[in-house]
């Protein structure tokens, strides 16, 4: 059977610029899931760290490349960018910031908090 019908589409993602909000909330769901995996990773770790110490020693080894540190670094950013938008979310549940201008700041906002307080804690565990 053939579409016939002439309507027009509606706007694609392609046509169409999703605001600053929608981006916010997309990364915030993306964080939650990425922190998911972290915490199993997490459990994996301590669940051999707890064994043998040439287990430990591979794990610690892997953590301390350049790529540990990455995707350790990436763990600790969607952290507080979840914990960021969480505390953003809890204005929302009492009708607080639903006005355009105070949501877009405040994604603005949550975002530049995510990378300070993940600077900071990696410059204290560095320093350490």
């Amino acid at each position: 059977m053939a579409w016939t019908d002439k309507r027009p589409m509606s706007p694609h993602l392609q046509i169409y610029k999703l605001p600053l909000t929608a981006y916010v909330s997309i990364g915030n769901r993306i964080a939650g899931v990425i922190n998911s995996v972290a915490m199993v990773l997490l459990v994996l770790v301590l669940a051999v760290a707890a064994g043998s110490t040439t287990d430990s020693s591979f794990i610690l080894s892997v953590l301390n490349s350049w790529f540990g540190k990455l995707v350790l670094f990436g763990f600790t950013l969607t952290l507080y960018y979840h914990m960021c938008n969480g505390i953003r979310h809890l204005f929302w549940d009492v009708g607080m910031g639903f006005e355009l201008e105070t949501a877009n700041k405040t994604a603005k906002v949550s975002i530049g908090v995510a990378v300070v307080l993940t600077i900071i804690t990696w410059l204290i565990a560095s320093a350490s």
